[in-house]
């Protein structure tokens, strides 16, 4: 009787459905059934309910709102596969919650990213793919392979459709984002600004001045999470008093919780593009500002060359 000898297996939890049907649209695979459910209370309990044994398993799980709850699910569903006898586990994380924890920002402080990683680790998963890591170093948290993918190739697509580039400058909202706006200011052939701020007190941010020569230009914000927009807004406000002609802003990942929805409808920012990294929430498909892009062929790609023993980098760096 054949096995399964390494065929892709997808496994999706519950945070980001969609982006995994999109996933397994483009790859060609349906979603292994399974169920991920809450008893009464609120334990979770997972059910493999097809054959997995010698498969090459992807669980597709962000760690986004609610983390916990995700997190927990994340690991049940790799223990309940672990015992299932799969080839290989793979944890597709499009969002990585817990990121920025990634060091000790004061005195008997966690750093809760690399605890994370450890717990992935420790329940069996043998590779990990993620995207757009809030820090690159986090990949050293994991002592297992790890892929961080790129949206920039996304983004750059989309950029190139929408705008005259020969008006665009790309800025970053802070020092610790010139590198990520480099990439993209570098693949369009654009200038690059940097925002420089000055944080008082944690989630907010006062804009001090703006390095480079944005008057008469279209901005174009890059940044990997927005949450409260606080610090978005407050850099395109100083961006248009600068004489910017409009200001867009290009995130990785919507966190957007609380009342950031409605703060970006009500601000100066001309859109918010994110990506489906993290389930939209129907106040931002409705919103008339945030628009969503689909990272589900970029990383089906990066399945199919992680199943096949090819090249991922070469997604981005050839």
């Amino acid at each position: 009787m054949a096995g399964n000898n390494g065929a892709i297996k997808l496994v999706a939890g519950n945070s980001n459905p969609t982006l995994a049907q999109g996933i397994g649209t483009y790859i060609g695979t349906a979603l292994t059934k399974a169920v991920v459910r809450r008893f009464a209370d609120m334990e979770i309990f997972v059910e493999i309910q097809e054959n997995v044994r010698g498969a090459d398993v992807f669980v597709i799980q962000s760690t986004s709102y609610p983390a916990n709850d995700h997190v927990m699910e994340l690991l049940i569903i790799i223990d309940a596969l672990r015992r299932a006898s799969a080839q290989r586990i793979t944890a597709v994380i499009p969002y990585f919650g817990y990121a920025r924890q990634d060091r000790k920002s004061e005195s008997r402080t966690p750093i809760s990213a690399k605890l994370v990683a450890n717990l992935i680790t420790r329940a069996g998963v043998d590779r990990v793919l993620t995207l757009d890591l809030h820090a690159g170093q986090i990949q050293g948290f994991f002592d297992i392979p790890t892929d961080n993918l790129f949206a920039a190739p996304v983004m750059v697509r989309d950029i190139k459709q929408r705008f005259d580039l020969s008006d665009v400058i790309v800025v970053s909202p802070d020092v610790g984002g010139v590198v990520r706006a480099r990439g993209i200011a570098k693949r369009i052939n654009a200038p690059l600004a940097i925002i420089d701020k000055r944080r008082e007190r944690p989630g907010e941010s006062e804009v001090a001045n703006v390095i480079g020569e944005v008057d008469g230009h279209i901005c174009v914000l890059v940044d990997d999470i927005v949450d409260s927009a606080g610090t978005l807004l407050n850099a395109a406000d100083a961006l248009l008093e600068k004489g910017a002609k409009a200001v867009y802003a290009y995130i990785s990942h919507g966190v957007l919780s609380g009342g950031a929805v409605a703060r970006i409808s009500k601000s100066n920012l001309k859109e918010l593009v994110i990506t489906d990294s993290i389930q939209p929430t129907e106040a931002v498909t409705t919103s008339r500002n945030i628009r969503v892009l689909s990272i589900a062929t970029l990383i089906g790609e990066a399945i199919n060359r992680t199943a096949a023993e090819q090249s991922v980098s070469s997604l981005f760096f050839d």
